[in-house]
């Protein structure tokens, strides 16, 4: 492990320089990197200077600095943890072996693939989000904004640097092929569905950030148990990053809530016309919104029983979210799992092998953890003294993976008719109309310390600095 060198064309800490040919081929996927960046990174910034911090080192005391920098000229880099001497396989049936510094060959399709599968969310956020900095609330958000962009294109170099090491051939193709597919593009879209919704506006953005990136957080945290070293130091720095992302998430959320709740203290009233007509973003429309993000998000965790998910975690790839804390023999031979099945017309449970049923621990581990959070958004409304409180729908509701793909369930967990979906639609998911409204709201606001009408300021500022700081040098 080096430090880093930012003279390097590629900064990293990975020794690149060393070897030659991967140098060289990292050093021909920059241009296209590049290429993509400014095809589909955020519109009409390129000229900015933006106050962002950039990864220096991965010692968590100080990994990072602030300043104010083009991002075209970002230096993005590869970074990986310390490694950690004897480390040892904890899970699956290599358990107690020592790990892999390179991949066995039977092992190389599967991990390929989780890698690519990784690797495409990256860049397709940056593409759902293209179009956010015209709309932004204020500089303090648009700086959070481009921050999230250039760290997705960083995590998409740190699985680009996995395919190129060890995968030969086939690892660069895959790096050519991340930067072909676009979010939401009829003929070659991104791998995930979640990655080609749109994100029209900033609500969707901070629900997204709050719900898709926590999704993200989950899948690193089992690849960072991985056998496969470089691909568990790699995961593990990149959570570094990550947190700050579902942080955007949260707390916008929360100063939207917060700015409603003012408005409707100040005017009396929890009527959604009279609020909208005041310019900020009804409660009831906050929950339809979270409804959407929520269930789309759950669904990336794949079907309730996947052999897939067996194979990955018997054979050392992908472990489950926290796995050194559980207790349990970390092979899971004989154990069950209850999952979710329709009988009779009503929601009923079966228990199935763990090891078929880990993308459904996985997802029960994410909602836990959603859940903390929304109820950190109901003490903002708490303690306005309004009696509403936002909840995160039934894990069944609007699924399209999995057993319950299609099958038509209400917020609180009623399997329901067709014809009651189509009724009630629109009061459980964002209509027309809401989507309409929001959009009508999103109007740009770019002076230092100014913020759009239906959303409060933060309590702190970016790197502690001043609410009407100069986040970003329009030149």
């Amino acid at each position: 492990m080096t430090a880093i060198n930012y003279s390097d064309k590629i900064p990293n800490n990975v020794n690149l320089a060393e070897d030659r040919t991967l140098q060289r081929a990292l050093e021909h996927w920059q241009p296209s990197f590049l290429s993509w960046w400014d095809d589909m990174g955020p519109e009409g910034s390129q000229d900015f200077d933006v106050y962002l911090r950039t990864a220096v080192s991965v010692d968590p005391a100080g990994w990072a600095q602030f300043g104010h920098v083009k991002m075209p000229d970002y230096r993005w880099g590869i970074f990986l943890n310390p490694g950690v001497a004897d480390r040892k396989i904890h899970f699956g049936d290599h358990l107690g072996e020592k790990v892999w510094q390179d991949i066995p060959g039977e092992h190389r399709a599967n991990l390929r693939r989780i890698i690519v599968t990784q690797g495409d969310t990256e860049p397709a956020s940056v593409e759902q989000q293209r179009h956010l900095g015209l709309t932004a609330p204020s500089q303090y958000d648009l700086r959070n904004l481009f921050q999230i962009n250039v760290e997705e294109g960083r995590h998409l170099w740190a699985m680009v640097y996995l395919l190129h090491k060890y995968f030969g051939r086939d690892g660069r193709e895959e790096g050519e092929a991340l930067l072909q597919r676009r979010s939401g593009q009829e003929d070659n879209p991104r791998i995930l569905q979640a990655f080609n919704e749109a994100t029209p506006d900033w609500l969707s953005f901070f629900m997204f950030t709050y719900f898709t990136d926590r999704d993200g957080k989950f899948q690193l945290c089992a690849l960072a148990e991985s056998s496969f070293d470089p691909l568990a130091r790699t995961t593990k720095f990149m959570l570094t990053e990550e947190a700050h992302h579902m942080f955007v998430g949260e707390s916008g959320i929360s100063r939207v809530i917060q700015r409603t709740c003012a408005a409707m203290n100040s005017l009396k009233t929890d009527d959604p016309k009279t609020l909208r007509e005041s310019g900020v973003i009804d409660l009831p429309t906050i929950q339809r919104y979270l409804n959407f993000h929520f269930s789309v998000t759950i669904d990336l965790f794949g079907s309730d029983e996947s052999s897939n998910a067996a194979t990955f975690y018997s054979t050392g790839l992908k472990g489950r979210y926290e796995e050194g804390k559980r207790t349990d023999d970390h092979q899971l031979r004989g154990q069950t799992y209850p999952v979710l099945q329709v009988q009779n017309g009503q929601l009923g449970e079966k228990e199935v092998p763990m090891l078929n049923a880990l993308n459904e621990v996985l997802r029960d581990d994410y909602i836990k953890d959603s859940v903390a959070g929304v109820g950190r958004w109901n003490k903002v409304i708490e303690k306005a003294g309004i009696p509403f409180r936002l909840t995160t729908p039934h894990k069944a509701f609007h699924r399209q993976i999995g057993a319950l793909a299609g099958v038509k369930v209400s917020p609180d967990g009623r399997v329901i008719s067709e014809s009651e979906w189509k009724t009630m639609a629109d009061q459980w998911l964002p209509s027309e109309s809401d989507r309409a409204y929001v959009a009508i709201l999103m109007g740009r606001v770019v002076e230092p310390g100014k913020f759009a009408n239906w959303i409060a300021p933060p309590a702190m500022g970016v790197n502690r600095q001043s609410a009407d700081f100069e986040y970003i040098r329009f030149n």
